[in-house]
């Protein structure tokens, strides 16, 4: 029953051998959640940095007192590799809801491995490998594919979760809020936007453009061939293949007058059925500044991007980019509300800067054209991070690393104010991740704070392009240690990776199709200390901001997944994988 809770025992078993490694005293075979790490791995020169925690902190009736030593061992704990002192115990209750004690062992050879802890148990295991991102990154793009709406997953490509197609959306209704009266239209494609079936543009253009910025960033991560998609064996590049999925949809929602309709959504959110089985009438709803913008952002980058791969739908993208720009700036305050019929996801925000930003860098960017510079110069990027600056801010940083990818363009005015603005925000994300518990950098956590995380990251990277600090990979790798097991949950958030990842995803399609195991390679949310959803869901008593989380299906609040929150996913691993 994919509704109930995924408990968070203090120790469970797992037979990996028979024997205790050579040195520490015999203990039973265990393998504990109370020794947290990266479950899917480390480079090899990578330090290994774990946490021991004492959840006794937090009302477990088994008391466990402070460790002192701990082991690396192979798989079956015959083997020990290194032996080291665990730290001081650390006070991360008031965040993380433990008493913990941490530890960094250098850099180990390529292999498999667990850490020991006398009186306590094995962790789960972990990697060292040249390519430890490589599946998960792959995984992540795949991700996108098993979102892919009005088309079936055929099982050569989808494996055991293919399905029929759903939402053909080749006769949507036209909502009155769009300024249309009645009428049908043909909007069909794209991917659905979270764990609903619904295709909202704000964030269907801001996550391609986090996606593009990494094929800009370090060139094809994904070539012909390597994603197992449809398109494969096209010729072309298989990352570029899926994301025109998305992009040949966000076309169909540019009206003739260049403005983009806010969203293709049913009035009310479907219930927990394969896409097949939704079949309530569909939408286009809205019509708004915000959309607008963005995605004139997003096309004017693929237009820089798909140059090689098809100039003439190049050529499409920036024409419609600059059609979007026109109506953006004899519409600039045409902010979007839901309707009062319709309840399925708003993203409403009333500030258009950022996305102006955005889009005005990324159409400057390709063109060299003077307008969009002055334009900038009026409205220049705003360069910041937080919790919560996501879709609806985060795009002045994507204006910002734009122009600083492009210097030749750029005059030295703005792109040095910008890179001194990156730069030093990025120096304050080290000093937060190395000040924070498990050595992340966020003390808020909010809807999304998994993707909040690995933004900061992203936006260590722009910094790395800028100065080749190892300091700013390091806190990168960290960000990563982080969503895939370092955390006072002990879960590897990424679903199908890791040796305990979520099992009961808020997603649709991962609820209906019968399968033990959720579609992988989504990201869930991660903690939300706000729990909106905690009249249906069981989250622990008193959970702190880190705990405040719950592998059960109804937690839309923390454990949904989302195309926002993938994409800096993706980001984040494809570049770690490149500069590795």
């Amino acid at each position: 029953m994919r509704h109930l809770l995924f408990l968070l025992p203090v120790l469970f078993i797992l037979r990996c051998g028979d024997s205790a490694p050579e040195g520490p005293p015999t203990y039973a075979d265990r393998a504990t959640v109370q020794i947290q790490l990266n479950q899917v791995g480390y480079y090899p020169d990578q330090p290994i940095r774990f946490t021991y925690a004492d959840t006794s902190a937090v009302g477990n009736p088994l008391y466990t007192k402070p460790a002192s030593l701990f082991y690396v061992t192979d798989l079956s704990g015959d083997t020990t590799y290194r032996e080291g002192q665990l730290s001081d115990t650390l006070d991360w209750r008031q965040l993380a809801g433990v008493m913990a004690q941490s530890a960094e062992i250098d850099p180990l050879p390529v292999g498999e491995y667990r850490i020991f802890i006398p009186e306590v148990g094995y962790s789960f295991p972990f990697r060292v490998a040249e390519d430890v991102l490589r599946e998960a990154f792959i995984g992540s793009v795949r991700g996108l594919y098993y979102q892919r709406a009005g088309q079936a997953l055929p099982e050569s490509h989808a494996g055991e979760y293919a399905r029929e197609a759903g939402h053909p959306d080749t006769s949507v209704q036209f909502h009155p809020s769009s300024g249309r009266e009645s009428g049908k239209t043909s909007s069909p494609g794209g991917w659905y936007d979270a764990g609903d079936f619904n295709k909202y543009v704000v964030n269907g253009a801001f996550p391609v453009g986090q996606l593009l910025a990494l094929y800009e960033d370090i060139g094809d991560p994904a070539p012909d061939g390597t994603l197992n998609i449809p398109e494969s064996g096209n010729g072309k590049s298989d990352y570029l293949d899926e994301i025109k999925y998305e992009l040949d949809w966000l076309l169909t929602m540019q009206d003739d007058d260049g403005g983009l309709f806010h969203k293709l959504t049913t009035l009310k959110f479907a219930g927990m059925v394969m896409p097949r089985g939704a079949t309530k009438q569909r939408f286009i709803v809205g019509k708004s500044t915000t959309a607008t913008l963005d995605f004139a952002a997003a096309a004017a980058q693929a237009s820089r991007v798909y140059r090689e791969y098809d100039a003439n739908y190049a050529d499409r993208l920036l024409a419609a980019a600059r059609h979007a720009w026109n109506w953006a700036q004899a519409n600039p305050a045409a902010f979007f509300k839901n309707p009062t019929n319709v309840s399925t996801g708003e993203y409403g925000d009333g500030n258009a800067d950022d996305e102006r930003a955005w889009a005005a860098a990324e159409l400057f960017a390709t063109t060299g054209e003077q307008e969009f510079y002055n334009d900038l110069q009026e409205n220049p990027p705003r360069v910041r991070f937080g919790p919560g600056i996501g879709w609806n801010s985060y795009m002045g940083n994507l204006a910002a690393f734009t122009l600083l990818r492009h210097p030749d363009r750029v005059p030295q005015e703005m792109s040095g104010r910008l890179r001194e603005l990156v730069v030093t925000l990025a120096d304050s994300i080290v000093s937060s991740i190395d000040s924070n518990a498990y050595h992340q950098p966020i003390t808020g956590f909010g809807w999304g704070s998994n993707s909040d995380v690995m933004n900061a990251a992203m936006f260590l990277a722009a910094a790395h392009r800028q100065n080749r600090k190892k300091e700013y990979v390091a806190a990168m790798r960290d960000c990563m240690n982080y969503v895939l097991g370092h955390n006072p949950n002990a879960v590897c958030y990424l679903t199908g990776f890791g040796s305990r990842s979520p099992q009961f995803i808020h997603h649709r399609a991962s609820a209906a199709d019968g399968i033990d195991a959720p579609v992988p390679g989504l990201l869930s949310g991660g903690p939300n200390e706000r729990q909106q959803d905690s009249a249906e869901t069981r989250y622990k008593p008193n959970a702190v901001p880190m705990q405040s989380w719950a592998d059960q299906t109804p937690s839309y609040a923390s454990n949904e997944i989302c195309l926002n929150w993938n994409a800096p996913f993706t980001y984040v691993a494809g570049y770690l994988e490149a500069v590795k």
